[in-house]
């Protein structure tokens, strides 16, 4: 990634990168704590499934164990969707922080399966704000030559949160005989108290991000909404500088009429240009999850066994899954703003569907060993520097100003139904259409969200959020 220095301005713009990167970076603590919580699941899974008498005769019980938590992401965009146009971007940050602490605590000290999802429930509504929150207010704050760059930070941090579980998932749970059976790790250390420890190792970066955001300040657009016209030019004179901050403030009242200051209305969301948008934005959001990949990072343990491996290795093969995701995400955001969206979302969602093809002839031909990893690593490699982050990056554009919080967690929302739809359902999936089934099955999805993206998804890149408003909605 370039060094910040290097950025090029515009129109003579002198930027305050370090505080840019500061404020952005903390807001993008959401993300990790997402990517955190929503994958350490995939790597205990292996010992509280036998703690909690989980198995393959208890379908329903392994899905709400898996999906509890994307429950409460459901209820945290439902809330989000609520209150963000009310009460801004920045006390929901923080009330998602407290929720992944609590959650993180309650989670490792849970004594019962019910505890267990209560807690993973609060979690999820931490989810459910910080997804949709973070990289709002993150394309809020950011300049527009280089928003898509600091968007992608909200996924590298996504990434981060998910590469952290899997090493603290590696470093915590003690070895395991290949041929272990599940009352076994029952009674091991790693069935009693290791995923505890687990999801546990959540709650000091839980409760940093809670006490970081109380320095951050509020967006500026979402002050703008309120009439506080001298707070959001306070701060973005910060950013850029005087000239940059009344340029700035007066574009965005162009876009907000002195009847919609201070006021959320949702019927605005049925206006036909408006709703357009919104189904696009939901569109996106559902393809992002239904595209498959997420079956992998949640279901890994079933990946990599019907691809031949056991506990240990597939230990081991989910962190490389972790480090080449992290990797793939430093390609998204070095081309975000270069390459542009709508390619990059092209390329995504056609190579992933070459890749499914393939994986999936390997799994019905039960073809086990190394190559079946690749194609997974492939798999996760296209994800992770196209559709991963740049649809966070593109539903955190393309809704105007005035219905912006409202507009987005509806995307989020449909994106964490669908999500949870996926995941419930997954192990009923293959049990009906096996491993090679399925992935042929969200091949064709992807075929399909080519031809979407290739008809419907316009460019954003290097434009203002009041200049894609205009074109899209005037």
């Amino acid at each position: 990634m370039e060094n910040p220095a290097n950025i090029p301005t515009v129109n003579n713009t002198q930027y305050n990168m370090r505080f840019l990167w500061l404020i952005c970076i903390v807001a993008a603590m959401g993300g990790l704590l997402f990517g955190y919580d929503w994958v350490v699941v995939g790597g205990a899974k292996a010992f509280y499934e036998p703690h909690f008498g989980i198995s393959d005769e208890t379908p329903l019980m392994r899905g709400w164990a898996m999906s509890s938590a994307l429950f409460g992401c459901i209820v945290g965009a439902v809330l989000s969707g609520i209150l963000t146009d009310r009460f801004g971007r920045k006390r929901l940050l923080i009330l998602s922080g407290a929720m992944f602490t609590v959650s993180a605590v309650m989670t490792g000290l849970s004594w019962s399966f019910f505890s267990y999802n209560v807690a993973r429930i609060i979690g999820g509504v931490g989810i459910g704000l910080a997804s949709n929150l973070s990289p709002m207010f993150i394309a809020e704050i950011s300049p527009a030559h280089i928003r898509g760059r600091f968007v992608s930070i909200n996924q590298l941090t996504i990434v981060i949160g998910i590469l952290a579980a899997q090493i603290v998932n590696l470093l915590i749970a003690r070895p395991v005989p290949e041929e272990a059976t599940a009352e076994f790790i029952r009674q091991s250390w790693n069935g009693q108290e290791g995923w505890r420890w687990m999801f546990g190792a959540e709650t000091v970066p839980a409760f940093l991000f809670f006490l970081l955001m109380f320095l951050v300040p509020e967006s500026p657009r979402w002050l703008v909404k309120y009439g506080k016209n001298e707070r959001a030019k306070a701060i973005l004179e910060r950013i850029g500088g005087a000239d940059y901050a009344q340029a700035e403030l007066a574009d965005i009242q162009q876009t907000i009429s002195n009847e919609e200051v201070a006021k959320v209305n949702f019927a605005d969301l049925l206006e036909p240009k408006l709703f357009k948008i919104l189904l696009l934005g939901v569109f996106l959001a559902v393809f992002q999850q239904w595209c498959g990949i997420n079956v992998i990072f949640n279901y890994a343990q079933e990946v990599f066994a019907a691809a031949g491996y056991g506990v240990s290795s597939m230990m081991f093969n989910i962190v490389i899954t972790g480090i080449v995701n992290l990797i793939f995400t430093f390609v998204a955001i070095y081309t975000v703003d270069k390459i542009g969206r709508r390619p990059l979302m092209l390329i995504g969602a056609a190579g992933l569907a070459g890749i499914y093809a393939i994986l999936g002839t390997g799994y019905f031909f039960q073809s086990t060993g190394v190559h079946m990893l690749i194609l997974v690593v492939l798999a996760i490699s296209c994800y992770s520097m196209t559709l991963a982050p740049i649809t966070w990056v593109v539903i955190a554009e393309i809704f105007p100003n005035r219905i912006r919080g409202a507009a987005m967690s509806t995307a989020v929302l449909s994106l964490w139904i669908a999500c949870t739809v996926l995941t419930l359902s997954f192990p009923y999936i293959k049990n009906a259409l096996g491993a090679h089934g399925a992935f042929w099955t969200f091949g064709v999805i992807c075929v399909v969200g080519v031809a979407v993206i290739f008809c419907k998804l316009p460019e954003t890149k290097g434009k203002s959020l009041e200049q894609i408003e205009r074109e899209l909605v005037d």
